[in-house]
């Protein structure tokens, strides 16, 4: 897909697809206002007829109007006027992309971001319409031998701007958004993929994909006897009941000077989760292929801090190897010692990825990291605290909490605090190792969280517990992505606040 900027007052070249808003208030948009001129005010007569009622996603698609230099011109819906903020822009841009897919149109001028929506600049505005055509246009990478249907035809995109000034800001913005798409599209193409060919060595794979495309990118894999070299007992003991290796994937970037502190992004990959010997029940175990969603978010945050070539050093560590019961598995009562020493009661064996993630939280100290988040799908209770909604995110300093909640909301990639602390360090107390895997129901996100901390004592460190964002159930099955737009907002504003 190719994004550009344009100047309302020089668009006057024909377009496949004139994109412009509408209010429920019958109030036209600046560039359907324009637009309703040379129609006679058939816009205009369209609301007030009941034809059209401007409500929030509402579209209506005018077919070669006469007298416009456009070949179509969509209307869309964007509800109160006074209501009109970040989220209803994004829903009014997601109904636009619906339904200019449906038409034959190659390309369209979408107005909407000459709309004046509270707090937010052109920059953003343009960069929220590559964000979503990208996202709304992704299709999943599925299996059917069925005829596949045709891919729409619409190929090029251009946000009006109202002068050159806000041109070069609406460039930036679309750069900014393509990136993120392109970001998303691999880590849900990731997530989507079926476990049987989504393994650890697939993943390894795709992260040397990216060192091969990106020169700024050096990936390094760590098979099983790397991983035993660095003496992981705990992630060896997940992955000791599988027949597919694990691997340690560790990519780095460097976009800014040599030796200056990098972030560390760390991911859960566990491409399927059976539980292990503490078994899941099988209504929606399929859904556990998703349990890889924070590797494929890391990686996904890696390519586009790569294609935007953001002048910061960065390093991605992706601990992947699935969890399945066997003769070899590990078992409830077994005690691990994990590669910073400490050791692990494992009471509950689907209480894996904190037992893999402390070990690649203590590989990632070598690189005298400046912060270090990872990401997981790690708790269902995270799902019962905060739903699908909001991504769970603890930490142990409060400045970085703030920024990754601050990018979240920038990104409408939303993360909720939540606690941890010795309290819940507490219920992790065993009879027989320093540390139990699990403390109980209660608080089971926050106990997570703090057995995770332990591992994190004297570094900068943040957890995000996407269990419930990760992906979609029911019909609208399928990986989101999230949280690569948080990520990549994070990484952006560390750069800018430099």
């Amino acid at each position: 897909m190719e994004f550009k900027a344009i100047i309302d007052a020089k668009a006057r070249n024909e377009a496949g697809c004139a994109v412009v808003g509408v209010y429920e208030e019958g109030d036209l948009g600046i560039a359907a206002a324009q637009i309703d001129k040379q129609l006679d005010g058939l816009l205009g007569k369209l609301h007030g007829n009941g034809d059209f009622s401007g409500k929030l996603g509402d579209v209506m698609l005018l077919p070669t109007p006469a007298g416009t230099v456009a070949a179509r011109v969509l209307l869309i819906g964007l509800g109160s006027r006074a209501a009109f903020g970040r989220k209803q822009y994004r829903k009014a841009l997601q109904s636009a992309v619906q339904a200019l897919a449906k038409t034959g149109s190659s390309d369209a001028v979408v107005y909407l971001a000459l709309e004046a929506i509270g707090g937010l600049d052109v920059q953003y505005r343009a960069r929220t319409v590559a964000e979503v055509f990208c996202a709304q246009l992704y299709k999943i990478p599925d299996l059917k031998t069925s005829a596949k249907p045709k891919a729409p035809r619409l190929s090029s995109v251009s946000v009006a701007v109202a002068d050159a000034r806000g041109a070069k800001a609406a460039a930036e913005g679309l750069r900014i958004g393509a990136a993120v798409g392109s970001g998303l599209a691999l880590s849900r193409d990731l997530a989507n993929l079926p476990p049987n060919l989504c393994t650890p060595r697939y993943m390894a794979t795709r992260a040397q994909g990216l060192a091969k495309e990106f020169p700024s990118i050096k990936t390094k894999i760590l098979d099983e006897k790397g991983i035993k070299a660095l003496k992981m007992g705990a992630f060896l003991a997940v992955t000791q009941g599988s027949d597919q290796p694990p691997r340690l994937i560790v990519c780095e970037y460097h976009g800014a000077k040599k030796g200056a502190a990098p972030v560390c992004l760390v991911g859960k990959g566990i491409t399927f989760d059976s539980g292990g010997i503490s078994l899941k029940d099988p209504p929606a175990m399929d859904e556990m292929k998703f349990d890889m969603s924070g590797g494929a978010a890391v990686l996904g945050a890696m390519r586009a801090v790569a294609e935007l070539q953001l002048p910061i050093n960065l390093v991605v560590i992706v601990a992947t190897c699935e969890n399945m019961p066997s003769g070899g598995a590990v078992k409830p009562a077994d005690i691990v010692t994990t590669m910073s020493g400490q050791t692990v009661e494992v009471l509950n064996t689907d209480a894996e990825g904190r037992l893999i993630l402390c070990d690649a939280i203590t590989y990632s100290r070598r690189f005298k990291p400046a912060a270090v988040v990872d990401v997981a799908t790690l708790t269902g209770a995270c799902i019962v605290a905060l739903g699908n909604h909001f991504s769970g995110l603890m930490s142990n300093d409060d400045a970085l909490a703030d920024e990754l909640e601050s990018a979240g909301v920038r990104a409408d990639d939303r993360a909720w605090r939540l606690p941890i602390g010795e309290e819940y360090v507490d219920q992790l107390k065993s009879n027989f190792a320093d540390i139990a895997n699990v403390g109980g129901r209660e608080g089971g996100a926050c106990t997570a969280a703090s057995f995770l901390w332990k591992f994190a004592k004297d570094l900068q460190w943040a957890h995000l517990d996407v269990a419930g964002t990760a992906w979609l159930s029911g019909a609208q099955k399928g990986s989101t992505g999230r949280p690569v737009p948080l990520l990549v907002d994070f990484l952006i504003n560390r750069v800018q606040a430099k």
